[in-house]
């Protein structure tokens, strides 16, 4: 079973869609065509990026451990990239699908991605990553169950919905993707009132469900929230976290969440509520949890949610911890693993910065923009072939320069433990994302950031692969 949720608002997209689960298998094969497609987001129909037919694509169901043989062809009309968000890339990066570590599809050829989600387990999603593709579809749900004999610290939910919320532009990814390249600033998304009709979330009163909402849009953080309801958290991509019961979430761009929402309402329609946070207007859309024999929608008015307050996302996240007696992909606990006793051997602070080069506006991580070679760099590297990129042409640190192009790459040892702080004195929120690593985010404060900070880390109990928020004048450290 499988259904698609159009939003009634002017500016979210909200897509609801059900998966059967696989069975469990070592190997799984999938063949993929994408496509371009008409889809109806806002409730008018624009151009959209297809997978079979699909949008969103299919989920993909897996157990611990499974192989994934993915056969992407690539029937659009210029190159094609897919990004496994949150699947571990061990050893080898070209799976990777982001460019510079992966060659794009050419059109009309193929490509096949050998992923083995090893030692993994959660909520996860994949996107597109080429030419502002994401802006108009070609992604969906990962989800990696526990195998059969491992623990699971809750009781499997009468139905498990993958939820993929975002915020959505009229535009297609081509007339962005042409703002971008002319050196200009993304408006808002904007959107006109939808004529959709919201397809529910089914439901039975006594039952739980659960649920994996991630944020696949491009700019925007968003609250999720139900009529009526509490969600308890109960996995954050590939940790068992600590059951908190929350009576909203906030989730930043490439987040995922596992919660678990039981059905203990009398028998009506509860609106499920997302809207934007940190924007000025508020954009929302809405859906509905549908309980069977329903007896209409539920009376007074819809949930309030956050809109501006940042401190009340900070609290929220720093009160996400991972549960320490909870198995995770292997039998042992999660607290097993004491990182908070490992040495870290180097130290990289990363500062985004936004300005002006030639004319252009450019963005910048330690005052360097970056430049994609026209030799993709792991070809280079394979190859030695000189002169594509130079390694240590980014500093570990921010510079206070001016901002300037290069192809920036930055060395690192391998199996070396890091610590990163991110950096933020712009005047919006910021979201980050290391492609294809695991790491544990352990302090998020606002000011400067000096060693002082380290006294304030969570060494303990932070969870692993929690993407960062950071607001102006914020450091955050994973």
């Amino acid at each position: 079973m499988r259904s698609v949720f159009s939003p009634l608002a002017a500016a979210l997209a909200f897509l609801l869609f059900v998966g059967a689960v696989s069975a469990d298998s070592p190997y799984q094969f999938f063949t993929w065509n994408v496509t371009y497609g008409t889809i109806y987001p806002l409730g008018v129909p624009q151009m959209g990026i297809l997978i079979n037919g699909q949008f969103p694509g299919p989920d993909i169901n897996s157990v611990t451990n499974d192989n994934l043989i993915i056969d992407v062809i690539n029937s659009l009309d210029e190159p094609f990239l897919i990004s496994w968000n949150g699947v571990q890339q061990r050893r080898n990066s070209y799976e990777d699908g982001v460019f510079g570590t992966t060659c794009p599809i050419p059109p009309g050829q193929n490509f096949t991605y050998i992923l083995q989600v090893k030692d993994q387990i959660g909520s996860f999603f994949y996107f597109p990553s080429l030419a502002m593709h994401k802006a108009s579809g070609g992604f969906g749900g990962i989800r990696i169950f526990s195998r059969p004999l491992i623990p699971v610290p809750f009781d499997d939910p009468a139905g498990d919905y993958t939820v993929l919320i975002g915020d959505w532009y009229k535009a297609n990814h081509t007339a962005l993707k042409a703002v971008l390249d002319g050196g200009n600033m993304l408006r808002s998304p904007m959107g006109s009132s939808s004529m959709a009709v919201p397809v529910a979330l089914p439901s039975t009163f006594n039952k739980t469900y659960r649920l994996r909402i991630s944020n696949v849009g491009l700019v925007n953080s968003l609250n999720f929230r139900i009529q009526g309801h509490t969600m308890v958290l109960v996995e954050v991509e590939g940790t068992h976290t600590l059951q908190t019961t929350y009576s909203s979430l906030d989730v930043h761009v490439g987040q995922s969440y596992s919660v678990l929402v039981t059905a203990d309402q009398p028998a009506l329609d509860y609106t499920i509520v997302v809207n934007s946070r940190f924007t000025s207007p508020v954009l929302a859309s809405t859906g509905i949890l549908r309980y069977s024999n329903s007896a209409g929608a539920a009376p007074g008015p819809l949930p309030g949610g956050p809109t501006v307050q940042v401190d009340w996302s900070l609290n929220q996240a720093r009160s996400i911890r991972t549960n320490l007696t909870a198995s995770g992909p292997r039998p042992n606990p999660q607290g097993s693993y004491h990182y908070g006793l490992i040495n870290t051997t180097r130290t990289i602070r990363l500062a985004n910065s936004a300005g002006l080069v030639n004319g252009k506006q450019r963005y910048a991580v330690n005052s360097v923009s970056f430049v994609a070679p026209d030799t993709p760099m792991k070809v280079a590297d394979y190859f030695k072939i000189n002169g594509v990129f130079r390694v240590g042409s980014i500093q570990d640190y921010p510079t206070g320069g001016d901002i300037y192009l290069d192809t920036s790459v930055m060395g690192a040892d391998y199996r070396t433990f890091i610590e990163i702080v991110f950096e933020n004195s712009e005047n919006i929120i910021q979201s980050w994302h290391l492609d294809g690593y695991s790491f544990f985010v352990v302090g998020m404060d606002g000011g400067q950031w000096s060693p002082a900070s380290r006294n304030g880390y969570n060494l303990r109990d932070a969870v692993s692969g929690l993407p960062e928020l950071m607001d102006s004048h914020l450091h955050s450290t994973g």
